[in-house]
């Protein structure tokens, strides 16, 4: 049987900026409950009382906050941020392959310079530095360049192997850089790292948002 408290968690759920604010205690839960009332009542296929909402709503917070105290982990961790970033997608192709691999002879590593590929199932996303991004153009040429990002920056944040192991972490991450309203362009993750492209005007905004885990 469908009740009020599961039609609750459910639009809930659905927001993600209402759960932060849930968890955060800044939200009204009388207001909110007035808000949702008709959804709720759509859902049920009856009437249903505000306060019995706003009950629902109450239990549910308790709920989040529960499941936000169960992660344990320890975000000290240094931030590096890299500037002059530009962001590459392209189609996939039988011929992208080989021509992938000619970009690893271009950038010079030994430098702090950075080459990060990212393929999905019909595009490829290629992370590097501005000072590339020409080079790569050429090498690239006759393939379908779906977009070129410039002026971004790359977030860095290290952890130890724990990082891989703990559920809820880039979740934690991710919810406070959408917090500052900061746009992600692209993740990228290995066992003991996570980077953020961000757009260079949010650079002092998502340092800060990822500040606020490592700080004591």
């Amino acid at each position: 049987m469908v009740t009020i408290s599961h039609v609750v968690q459910k639009l809930v759920e659905d927001r993600v900026y209402i759960q932060e604010t849930m968890n955060k205690g800044i939200i009204s839960y009388g207001s909110l409950a007035k808000q949702l009332k008709s959804e709720i009542e759509e859902e049920l296929g009856k009437a249903v009382k505000t306060h019995a909402i706003e009950m629902a709503l109450r239990r549910y917070a308790d709920l989040l906050q529960q499941k936000h105290e169960t992660i344990h982990f320890d975000y000290s961790s240094d931030i590096i941020i890299k500037t002059q970033i530009c962001d590459v997608s392209v189609s996939q192709s039988p011929t992208l392959i080989d021509k992938l691999k000619k970009l690893y002879d271009v950038v010079k590593f030994e430098k702090g310079n950075i080459l990060n590929i990212i393929q999905g199932s019909s595009e490829v996303s290629i992370v590097t530095n501005e000072r590339y991004k020409q080079r790569f153009l050429e090498i690239l040429k006759n393939e379908k360049i779906l977009n070129v990002e410039e002026n971004l920056v790359s977030l860095t944040m290290t952890f130890s192997k724990d990082f891989l192991y703990t559920p809820g972490v880039i979740f934690n991450i991710i919810r406070n850089i959408s917090w500052e309203n900061i746009n992600i362009f692209e993740i990228v993750s290995t066992n003991t790292e996570l980077t953020f492209i961000i757009h260079k005007n949010d650079t002092v905004k998502g340092y800060k948002a990822l500040e606020k885990l490592i700080s004591p």
